[in-house]
């Protein structure tokens, strides 16, 4: 099957109903995607698929032929994922940084849509990514801080 991942086109040999993540880690070892809890709950594994933030670890790559995936690794080639990433860096936002990966996926796909997100906004595209350090106020910051970033065409 061939698989579009961060702009390239690549060949994967992997059952159909085998979960992306797995596709990501062990056959391509991208191992910037996250396992968390393998049930799509938590958001350590999110991925973008044309631009929507998505938990790999339940989807099947028969479902993701023909359609564009972004990981963790190649976010920072956009503009909000770049305006993240360097806000996580900027701000410290990681502690264990278990997680960190499947946030800053969600927070890319915010901003992406939403450049100037109020506090309620960033709640509700959040809402799923865990955080067992409680990072959450970091993280908002971060977000934040993109988000200004972005509005200052920087």
């Amino acid at each position: 099957m061939e698989l579009s991942i961060n702009e390239t086109k690549v060949q994967v040999t992997a059952a159909d109903d085998t979960p992306l993540l797995w596709v990501l880690r062990d056959h391509l070892g991208m191992t910037g995607t996250k396992f968390g809890c393998g049930m799509a709950l938590c958001g350590a594994c999110t991925v973008h698929l044309d631009g929507q933030p998505t938990r790999s670890c339940m989807m099947p790559i028969s479902a993701v032929a023909g359609k564009k995936i972004t990981t963790i690794e190649g976010i920072g080639a956009t503009t909000a994922g770049q305006a993240v990433q360097d806000a996580w860096l900027a701000l410290d936002v990681p502690q264990c940084g278990y997680c960190q990966s499947g946030q800053i996926m969600s927070a890319a796909a915010l901003l992406k849509g939403n450049p100037k997100p109020s506090d309620a906004d960033i709640d509700a595209a959040m809402t799923g990514n865990i955080c067992r350090c409680g990072t959450y106020p970091r993280i908002r910051a971060a977000i934040k801080q993109a988000a200004g970033k972005l509005g200052a065409g920087k």
